[in-house]
C-alpha cells in the first residue's frame, strides 16, 4: 500500500513538473535551453517513469525514459558548450 502511495505522489509530482516547464516556456519565462527548464523536464519524466513502471505502463516508461535521455543530453551538451 505504501508503494502505491509513493508511486502516485511521484506521478503527480512528475506531471506538475512537466506542466510547469511547459507553462514557463510558453509564457516566455524560461528559454528552451535553460537549465531550469531541462531540469523540470528531467525530474518530471523521471517521476512519471517510476509511476508508469509501478503500474506496468511500459509504453509510458519508454517515452519518459527517452524524455529523460533528451533532458540529460541537453544538460550535458549545454555544460560542454560553456
Amino acid at each position: 500500500m505504501i508503494l502505491k502511495w509513493i508511486a502516485d505522489i511521484l506521478g503527480w509530482a512528475g506531471a506538475v513538473c512537466l506542466l510547469m516547464a511547459y507553462a514557463l516556456l510558453s509564457t516566455d519565462k524560461l528559454k528552451g535551453d535553460a537549465v531550469c527548464y531541462q531540469t523540470l523536464n528531467l525530474l518530471g519524466a523521471g517521476f512519471l517513469m517510476v509511476n508508469s513502471m509501478y503500474y506496468g505502463a511500459y509504453p509510458s516508461v519508454t517515452v519518459n525514459g527517452i524524455w529523460m535521455g533528451i533532458g540529460m543530453f541537453s544538460l550535458i551538451w549545454r555544460r560542454k558548450a560553456e
